[in-house]
């Protein structure tokens, strides 16, 4: 039981981060016969990694049909950024009180990562390696539901850019990461709450999301019918 639990996570793992790089676009179908094949498990393990999957928003489970990457709608996107933007503001405090030289190597090595990515042209590794940088900072809040939470919202992150994020456009600038690491290491509280807000509205407004929808009421609905 205890090699199953281990490949269960490994299968887990797998596709958030395939997710994350944009690798599993929504919609993507995942077969259970080909990932049992893939990871020579039986279907049980396959389940309870889609089960745990799906509990995280990232597949749909189809009755009788299989599961699939999730594809939020516009609507849902609007929300996980919102409240990307609340958890977010409430980690940087944090990552700032508990600072040590050992935390901000962490990020500075994080931040290297990504620019060699961006250098390299892999846009697959800059894309995840820019969401594992704002997970990271939500590692060193040490608040582990803080944590929990940003694992989930930023994997949800990651499907809404794959959905609607406008091609060719970087959605995560190094340029806000170095001035983040800087204001973390000068312990200015203020202006690091305020940059990683901006971040993430500038994120946000670079998706293709439309106007946001008119919730009509019943008589407006039916007016006319």
């Amino acid at each position: 039981m205890r090699g199953s639990s281990a490949v269960d996570l490994r299968i887990h793992g797998a596709v958030v981060n395939a997710v994350m790089s944009h690798r599993l676009p929504p919609g993507t179908r995942l077969a259970e016969a080909e990932l049992c094949e893939l990871y020579q498990v039986s279907r049980t393990t396959v389940r309870k990694a889609l089960q745990r999957l799906a509990h995280d928003h990232i597949v749909v489970l189809r009755p009788n049909r299989g599961a699939v990457v999730a594809s939020p709608s516009p609507q849902e996107a609007r929300d996980i950024f919102t409240t990307r933007r609340a958890l977010e503001r409430t980690v940087l405090p944090l990552v700032i009180e508990h600072r040590t030289p050992a935390s901000l190597k962490r990020i500075r090595a994080a931040i290297t990562a990504e620019e060699q990515a961006r250098h390299s042209g892999d846009r697959a590794a800059w894309i995840r390696l820019g969401g594992e940088f704002h997970l990271l900072l939500a590692e060193l809040a040490g608040n582990a539901v803080l944590q929990r939470f940003m694992v989930e919202l930023v994997s949800r992150s990651s499907l809404i850019i794959a959905l609607y994020e406008n091609p060719g456009v970087p959605m995560c600038g190094n340029d806000e990461h170095e001035r983040l690491l800087a204001l973390i290491e000068q312990g200015d509280v203020a202006n690091a709450v305020a940059l990683i807000d901006h971040h993430l509205v500038e994120i946000e407004g670079r998706l293709h999301l439309g106007a946001p929808e008119r919730k009509l009421s019943l008589a407006d609905a039916l007016a006319g019918y």
